[in-house]
């Protein structure tokens, strides 16, 4: 398999581009030259998204859906190749957060975040496979978190979508190692989006609890999303097997490796020194 991915003149499917680290690894993409097929909800934030990487001489689609939804899904791959000709970069960016205590999570949350962070996930690479595999040269991208990595308190079922993001990945990445095609897993720290304040907590919790939750995790959202993109973009390029994200996040790897069990207990202690 070639080392480096060449982006100008291919096309990239990129899901959660309206915003955050998809619209700005969307762009960046876009600057190198490759054509995009864009993914969102949230059709204001997408279509603000697609002019902007319009500007630099780009060919750009929109595909407005919900990825929760499993046959607008499931055509999305039709569609890419009907506007572009063919798909050579799958980006799995599009994420969703639920907070809160396990035992007061309401299972439909649980089930909401699952469609979204995990199923959507195995279910778009699935659909895409035919393409890609068509290509000489193709690399899918998924990204997990920090959450893949350690597992926090008040974060179990996002947790659990993201380690499983990352089993699927790395098994996947197995699979087809020695062909053309190439699987990426990214791991970001605290990138500064959308998600905590778009997060879902119990819906039994106290409001004022909850508020003070995700002002909490918003605040370790430091990382800017354009230096994010920039670093799944060298990723992408080197063919990596695996980008971890900001300090955040590399400190969490090195304290899991050294810590596998108990790790929390020195996390937690550290957080608390850091208020």
């Amino acid at each position: 398999m070639a080392r480096r991915f060449v982006l100008r003149g291919r096309t990239a499917l990129v899901t959660g581009a309206a915003s955050g680290i998809g619209a700005a690894l969307s762009l960046a993409l876009a600057e190198r030259g490759c054509a995009l097929a864009l993914a969102d909800r949230d059709a204001p934030g997408l279509g603000q998204t697609a002019r902007a990487a319009r500007a630099a001489g780009v060919a750009v689609s929109e595909h407005v859906l919900d990825l929760a939804d499993r046959a607008a899904l499931l055509a999305l791959p039709g569609a890419v190749q009907a506007r572009h000709g063919g798909l050579q970069l799958l980006v799995n960016n599009a994420g969703v957060a639920l907070g809160g205590r396990f035992e007061d999570t309401d299972p439909a949350d649980i089930d909401w975040l699952m469609d979204v962070n995990l199923h959507a996930v195995m279910r778009l690479t699935h659909a895409c496979l035919p393409l890609l595999r068509a290509e000489a040269q193709a690399q899918i991208v998924n990204l997990s978190s920090v959450f893949g990595i350690i597992a926090p308190a008040g974060q179990a079922a996002y947790a659990a979508s993201k380690f499983a993001v990352r089993g699927f990945t790395e098994a996947l990445r197995h699979e087809v190692e020695g062909t053309g095609l190439g699987v990426t897993l990214v791991h970001p720290g605290g990138v500064a989006t959308a998600i905590a304040r778009n997060a879902r907590t119990p819906r039994g919790m106290d409001p004022r609890e909850a508020a003070e939750g995700l002002a909490a995790f918003e605040r370790l959202l430091t990382l800017r999303p354009e230096t994010a993109a920039a670093a799944i973009l060298r990723g992408i390029e080197a063919r990596a097997p695996r980008v971890v994200i900001g300090a955040d996040a590399r400190r969490a790897l090195l304290i899991q490796r050294l810590m596998p069990v108990r790790y929390w207990s020195l996390i937690r202690r550290a957080v608390r020194d850091d208020r």
